[in-house]
């Protein structure tokens, strides 16, 4: 347990191997028993069709709750599924207090259809910065863990992004035009440009991954949710890459960006997408 006299770098350092162990007893507990096993009674719409909750879901978020609030306490944890129903409890996302940042299963969609496609995520912040981050993908046993300062490791191996093969369209996953404002949908379609083969994401956590490992040079996300972001972007920059949003900033997980945004292997490719992004939002003004 952290005390008064240890620093949330000392915490990490003793207990990052304690945030793995929770997060694979909450998959093996309450996710993977129902993965291909999932009764109608136990999938739920939320905001529509496309806004899927599970059993797996909420069963999850609970278990991590309770085993990483007692990690650390004095923390708070903000999942997907309290906040959907207490919204005003994203706000300590914004607090001074430690928060642990968790979406149980993101790629709900994908777990619900018996697709291997889905993750955990739980990311670590103070003060709106994130410091640790666990992706943990049950289907294909992966476990990716980033720290701050530290690097990104999958499975005890270290990631870097390293930048998109010279001359070759860079492979970017983005968000679907038809879900976001008319500004948003205009940036997004100025990927599909000459140089640019983008792609509908999937799971949010696992393309934040495939950027650390190499596997896709960008995406461009036109929504804020921490949960689906918190915990990637970390791992992206301490595989080398970069984040910002079509105004060029840096994305924060407190809120207020100009979406859409992106993340990318390396801090050219992130201007680079930035840029279409920005003058493709412009365009109707």
């Amino acid at each position: 347990m952290i005390d008064d006299s240890e620093t949330i770098d000392g915490f990490l350092a003793r207990h990052s191997a304690d945030v793995e162990e929770a997060v694979r007893k909450a998959a093996a507990a309450e996710i993977m028993p129902r993965f291909r096993q999932l009764a109608a009674h136990e999938v739920d719409e939320k905001t529509g069709p496309h806004d899927l909750v599970t059993d797996a879901d909420r069963n999850a978020e609970l278990y991590l709750t309770v085993a990483l609030a007692a990690l650390l306490p004095g923390s708070v944890v903000v999942g997907e599924e309290a906040v959907h129903a207490n919204p005003s409890s994203y706000g300590a996302i914004r607090g001074e207090a430690p928060v642990w940042i968790v979406d149980p299963v993101d790629g709900t969609r994908q777990f619900v259809r018996g697709e291997e496609g889905f993750c955990t995520l739980v990311a670590l912040a103070v003060g709106g910065v994130v410091v640790g981050s666990w992706t943990y993908a049950p289907a294909r046993d992966q476990l990716a863990v980033a720290v701050r300062g530290k690097g990104a490791f999958l499975d005890g191996r270290q990631l870097r992004a390293g930048s998109p093969d010279p001359g070759r369209d860079l492979r970017i996953a983005t968000s679907h035009p038809d879900y976001t404002t008319d500004e948003e949908k205009r940036a997004l379609l100025a990927l599909r440009t000459d140089g640019v083969s983008p792609r509908p994401c999937g799971s949010a956590g696992l393309e934040y991954l495939a950027i650390a490992r190499g596997e896709v040079d960008a995406v461009a996300f036109s929504w804020e949710a921490a949960w689906d972001h918190a915990a990637g972007l970390l791992l992206v920059e301490e595989a080398g890459g970069a984040h910002l949003t079509r105004a060029g900033q840096p994305f924060r997980i407190t809120g207020g960006n100009a979406l859409p945004f992106t993340a990318a292997r390396d801090t050219a490719t992130a201007r680079r997408v930035a840029g279409l992004l920005a003058g493709g939002a412009a365009a109707g003004d």
